[in-house]
């Protein structure tokens, strides 16, 4: 099973607005780090949303239901929401927890799309 991280500006699409239309196709991804991690995906890979700008937290779950990586520049990727976090993990948690050191969410701080271990997805599901 493959873990991701996808971030959005909560003004733009929230998480509220992903389980408000139930699926949606996550678009608007420019960087070439954050493409290559779109197109790896495969349908059942599950991500956690995270609300950038002033929030700064993880709020909830998804998952990929589907992937046409035959796009040219960018695969479209289909995802569903998933559930609420338990309790939201800010980025201040998430740097100062020991899984995430050398993780592309602390070191790369403007990827949109980012992966994740078995272990960093246990964490915030917990």
């Amino acid at each position: 099973m493959r873990y991701y991280l996808f971030k959005s500006e909560p003004g733009v699409y929230s998480f509220d607005d992903l389980v408000r239309d139930g699926e949606t196709v996550w678009d608007g991804v420019t960087n070439p780090a954050a493409v290559k991690h779109l197109r790896e995906m495969k349908p059942g890979a599950e991500w956690i949303f995270y609300h950038t700008g002033d929030e700064r937290t993880a709020v909830g779950t998804g998952s990929v239901v589907s992937v046409d990586a035959s796009a040219p520049k960018v695969p479209i990727v289909r995802v569903k929401a998933g559930k609420r976090l338990k309790r939201p993990k800010s980025l201040q948690e998430i740097k100062a927890e020991k899984a995430f050191q050398n993780s592309p969410l602390v070191v790369l701080g403007r990827l949109s799309v980012v992966p994740l271990t078995a272990g960093q997805w246990a964490w915030f599901v917990a």
